[in-house]
């Protein structure tokens, strides 16, 4: 069967960034992790030199198909109903996370793996991911108001999901330990800066 590729728009348009992104996805999902730049361009149906021009470096790739899924998980949990507790609606934001994670697990361990990788250029995982939390939290109601750990919280949530996701992504944490042991650390993030009912 004969994938459609989209039409390109020129070396920097972005339809040509996306068809090459959606065939780093196709080769993710076929179980090719290892692919090469000119694996990458076949698949894509573009010149050898365009991934490069496009991207840089497959670690760059890899880090825009990581941006891709933050942002899928950022409009699910902006989708789902809103919650008046930013406790639950962090919890509700790591069960999102952990959803879209487990749908397609070979191909998200293989770009989570590639995360700590260097690249040309350093990536925007931190600030995307820290932008997903900061929305969870909202304005903190539930929250101590003015508690010290409040204005970091977001970026600690965003390095304690990662940590969770680094051990899944070595193959230490199964499936279906990862919902669990992710809450466990949003709940000890959140549990300072949590009122004492």
């Amino acid at each position: 069967m004969t994938s459609i590729k989209p039409p390109s728009t020129g070396s920097r348009g972005e339809p040509v960034r996306n068809r090459v992104i959606d065939a780093a996805e196709r080769l993710l999902r076929d179980g090719k992790a290892e692919f090469s730049m000119r694996d990458l361009a076949t698949e894509a149906g573009v010149s050898f030199a365009t991934p490069f021009n496009q991207f840089g470096s497959k670690a760059a790739i890899m880090q825009a198909l990581s941006a891709r899924r933050i942002a899928t998980a950022t409009q699910r949990f902006a989708d789902k109903p809103r919650l008046d507790d930013a406790g639950r609606r962090v919890l509700l934001a790591v069960a999102t996370v952990v959803e879209l994670m487990l749908e397609e697990p070979r191909v998200n361990r293989a770009v989570m793996g590639w995360l700590g990788t260097p690249g040309p250029t350093h990536g925007e995982v931190l600030a995307q991911s820290t932008a997903l939390w900061t929305l969870a939290i909202g304005a903190g109601e539930g929250l101590v108001e003015g508690h010290p750990a409040l204005p970091a919280l977001a970026r600690h949530l965003a390095f304690g999901f990662r940590g969770v996701l680094s051990f899944w992504t070595a193959g230490e944490l199964p499936d279906d330990e990862l919902a669990a042991n992710a809450r466990d650390v949003a709940n000890a993030l959140l549990g300072g800066a949590a009122r004492q009912a």
